[in-house]
């Protein structure tokens, strides 16, 4: 059962909004160790590092071209929803890209921005208890939408050193990218630092589990760019009396399956749904093949009975859930009130499941409070927002007295000068 709190007070609110704590002292004094192997090491260090922790010892740390076709192995039915979800994540993140018009901003100052995409980046993705080859999906499409020119793909290997087929498949249908064998903390470092056979990327993206979120945390600090600092996954569901139980207790479940330190919150304004939720759980839950990681999930969630849908947005925003689910009759309107999440299911039949695989939107969100200040995954991700001036002799003339008023008053003379030289070679007819 989800332990339930009946109308706390708004001043009790702050220990509710707690996400379960992980011990970052200890973790950080181990992910350092790691970083330092592989920077020291290089591929010996990944190698080692990969037979300690993932208990594989592959021949060759990059997937080979053999390995690649065994993705065509898998079932048909298989390949044709994954091509359904590719189509439309394509769909949604092409409709990103942006061409802003050039503007004057006065007569002879022209200004513009121009997006360029990165070169090289590094992706992530999580295999632990579960490949999640819609990863993949999620980060590799956008990248190629933004016209990354190198994707190299890091993700552990199985026990007999072979990677997931399916991930594979996905990886042959995007194309253009590199994947090696290596996961964890070290797969970061790999990406983060180069070694003899994974060159070191502009950006690192991808989920995974407290060792990768720390190792990301780690480099950025180093000067490495990361895509945002995601940890253990966690959904929030505010659901009225006339929520549909069995869907918001399905809904709880699908996030705790993720892992045992992920989160589930139901907020409602009515304890009759809150009680069926768990009777619903508790049916659900005995039929799941990974029922004890969502249990350990579910014993630190929480079910939460507020006055109004109103004082359940407002509980929302301030725990800045990764995903959002609406399950209340007035959920359009209601979603009008989001503040800070980072994807929004509305309405019944929107399960946080769509976005985790095939609607469009990314699923590589913000977690751990981060929505109230970082955006998911998306085109913008990929790419450097550039921006270019160009200057007339009339232009120079139009802001010129102006710059060199507001260097002045910064006492920065050079400044100054550099439109002083400009102006007086006009004024002479020279140029």
């Amino acid at each position: 059962r989800l332990k339930t709190y009946s109308y706390p007070k708004r001043d009790a609110w702050a220990a509710l909004l707690e996400r379960p704590v992980v011990p970052a002292a200890q973790l950080e004094v181990a992910v350092k160790a790691i970083l330092a192997q592989v920077r020291a090491d290089g591929d010996a260090g990944l190698r080692a590092l990969t037979e300690k922790f993932d208990g594989a010892a592959p021949a060759e740390l990059q997937v080979a071209d053999a390995e690649m076709i065994a993705g065509r192995s898998i079932p048909k039915e298989l390949q044709d929803a994954i091509a359904l979800a590719a189509n439309n994540i394509t769909a949604f993140h092409a409709a990103q890209v942006e061409t802003p018009a050039p503007i004057e901003t006065m007569p002879g100052v022209h200004c513009w921005r121009k997006s360029v995409p990165m070169e090289r980046v590094g992706l992530y993705i999580p295999g632990g208890t579960a490949p999640l080859f819609s990863t993949l999906l999620m980060l590799a499409i956008p990248a190629w939408v933004a016209g990354c020119k190198e994707l190299i793909v890091c993700t552990p290997p199985r026990k007999d050193g072979t990677i997931d087929p399916t991930i594979c498949f996905v990886a042959s249908m995007i194309g253009q990218m590199k994947i090696f064998k290596v996961g964890g903390a070290q797969a970061v470092a790999a990406m983060a630092y180069g070694t003899e056979s994974i060159p070191k990327v502009d950006k690192i993206f991808g989920p995974g589990n407290q060792y990768v979120t720390m190792a990301k945390q780690l480099v950025q600090m180093e000067g490495v760019a990361i895509d945002m600092p995601a940890g253990p996954s966690e959904v929030l569901v505010i659901a009225d009396a006339q929520a549909n139980a069995a869907f918001v207790a399905a809904d709880l479940l699908s996030q705790a399956e993720h892992g045992a330190d992920s989160q589930v919150i139901l907020v409602s304004d009515s304890a009759d749904l809150v009680e069926r939720v768990q009777l619903a759980l508790a049916e659900q839950l005995a039929k799941l093949p990974r029922r004890d990681m969502a249990t350990q999930a579910l014993s630190h969630s929480k079910a939460i009975i507020l006055q109004n849908l109103d004082e359940a947005m407002d509980f929302s925003n301030a725990y800045a859930p990764e995903h959002l689910i609406l399950a209340t009759e007035n959920a359009r309107q209601l979603a009008e009130s989001v503040e800070n999440a980072g994807s929004v299911f509305i309405g019944a039949y929107s399960c946080e499941s769509a976005g985790d695989y095939a609607s469009g939107t990314n699923h590589t969100l913000p977690t751990n409070g981060y929505a109230r200040s970082y955006s998911g995954v998306s085109l913008d991700s990929f790419v450097k927002k550039i921006t270019f001036q160009e200057l007339t002799a009339q232009g120079i003339r139009n802001i010129g007295p102006a710059i060199e008023l507001m260097a002045a008053a910064e006492q920065l003379e050079a400044h100054k000068n550099a439109v002083t030289l400009r102006l007086e070679a006009l004024d002479n007819g020279s140029n």
